[in-house]
């Protein structure tokens, strides 16, 4: 895995310092899922209106995004990213809770 990191420039983001520092994470599934259950302190905005809320995603944080599997906050990071905002994919919110 470090070998395929290296040839794709992947690298390791420390998630716990980041929400230490104030980053905010951002759950991009449904209402229902988040309700099921969700990392401490995530708000929950769902991938179809990630584009309509960013007068309430303030561009001065770190934004962390994660949904069940990686796939949606992915989706959601390219969107923040391409308006500005600086932001990490943390994946699926099971794996992304084990790593704060």
């Amino acid at each position: 895995m470090s070998l395929l990191k290296k040839l794709f420039g992947g690298t390791s983001v420390d998630f716990k310092t980041l929400v230490k520092e104030g980053a905010m994470i951002i759950d991009v599934r449904s209402p229902a899922e988040f309700n099921g259950g969700h990392v401490k302190g995530a708000v929950n905005i769902p991938l179809q209106a990630i584009q309509s809320s960013f007068n309430k995603i303030p561009k001065n944080k770190v934004i962390i995004t994660c949904c069940a599997s990686g796939m949606r906050s992915g989706s959601a990071k390219s969107l923040l990213k391409s308006a500005g905002y600086t932001v990490h994919n943390g994946g699926g919110w099971m794996s992304l809770n084990s790593k704060l």
